[in-house]
């Protein structure tokens, strides 16, 4: 699929830690019989966020016997509050599957309730996240977010319908596309990265590098919206193949500690996270900024972000400047692979750029 989008209908298993149904199609959406079938699925319960509750309702009543109800309780950072009402949804409606429909929030909650009843999951993904191809899972608690890699929580069917995704605007539409590039990003210089896992983070830097700019100036364009969905899954697979680094704990830390909206603070964060690992990192990144055209990796993303008109400062979410110093104690307080060492002033000093919001301060350590 590399330099076009995926053809218009296909269906198989891709590789990595366990077998997973891909079907990539447009209007794929209107008939999951097959799909629900191979996974075993007789009855499922469709998932969604209280904002998607109106296209939940109209998937389960498509479904017709097939679907057991619609929980819309999805909530970013997925809360355990949450999880522990939707499993009693759950427990009342029957299901013996998950369906979830729309983007990472949506995605979580079928992970953890998958993670606490092993049930299957099929997922039609309405954003970018690419949460729907990890065995990762991130949970809200108390103000802090964790995450975890299970094997349990991965989804196993998605199916990927560009006109799913052809709705979402195109502000929503940058930041969703520059989180799933930022997996691609951290694995290109991870610890356990190897020629295989690099390979498929450059193809889908590649597709969103090429599919996004289109994306934005054209909404409906359904060859896009389908390069940016193969784009989102390459970034998603190779998340769980290797380990995340500083971006990710940035912006895990920041998101649960100031429930920050999930894809604009990874936007925001990962052209300073890369600058702060680009010492540290510099052969790694050189496919990057050679994809980028620009002379080191840090200022080929923040170039293209500001070129898409994604959103550049913390501040404009509503983080005050007092509270960036707890937030660099507790990214600094738990130690973790990363290229560079975590030091708590160069920390502080990334989240001060991330929070004004100019160009990265440069590499150096």
């Amino acid at each position: 699929m590399t330099g076009a989008a995926p053809g218009l209908f296909h269906a198989g298993f891709a590789p990595g830690l366990a077998p997973v149904r891909i079907r990539f199609g447009i209007g794929a959406r209107h008939d999951l019989s097959a799909d629900l079938s191979a996974l075993g699925i007789a009855r499922a319960l469709v998932l969604t966020t209280p904002e998607q509750a109106a296209e939940g309702a109209a998937l389960a009543a498509a479904l017709g016997p097939r679907a057991a109800g619609l929980c819309a309780r999805a909530a970013m950072h997925t809360p355990v509050a949450v999880t522990d009402a939707a499993m009693a949804d759950l427990a009342a409606s029957g299901a013996d599957g998950l369906l979830a429909l729309g983007g990472g929030s949506t995605i979580g909650l079928g992970k953890a309730l998958a993670l606490r009843t092993g049930l299957k999951q099929l997922v039609l993904p309405t954003t970018y996240a690419g949460s729907e191809a990890t065995p990762v899972l991130g949970q809200t608690e108390g103000g802090r977010k964790t995450t975890l890699k299970d094997p349990g929580v991965q989804p196993q069917g998605i199916v990927y319908d560009p006109e799913l995704v052809a709705g979402l605007p195109a502000a929503m539409s940058v930041t969703s596309g520059l989180n799933a590039m930022a997996h691609a990003v951290e694995a290109l210089y991870a610890p356990d990265a190897n020629p295989l896992s690099s390979s498929l983070a450059m193809e889908g830097l590649r597709a969103f590098h090429r599919g996004l700019p289109a994306v934005a100036a054209a909404p409906g364009d359904l060859g896009a919206r389908a390069d940016t969905l193969y784009g989102a899954w390459a970034c998603g697979a190779v998340l769980g193949q290797v380990g995340m680094g500083l971006h990710h704990k940035l912006c895990h830390t920041l998101g649960g500690a100031l429930n920050l909206p999930h894809a604009q603070t990874h936007a925001i964060l990962l052209p300073h996270a890369t600058a702060y690992n680009e010492a540290a990192a510099a052969l790694a990144l050189v496919p990057l900024a050679e994809m980028l055209g620009a002379e080191n990796a840090a200022a080929g993303l923040h170039a293209f972000a500001r070129a898409l008109g994604a959103p550049l400062a913390l501040r404009d979410l509503g983080v005050a400047e007092a509270d960036l110093d707890p937030v660099a104690d507790m990214a600094a307080d738990a130690p973790y692979p990363n290229p560079r060492p975590l030091e708590r002033a160069p920390l502080r000093a990334l989240l001060q750029a991330a929070w004004e919001g100019g160009a990265p301060g440069g590499s150096a350590p």
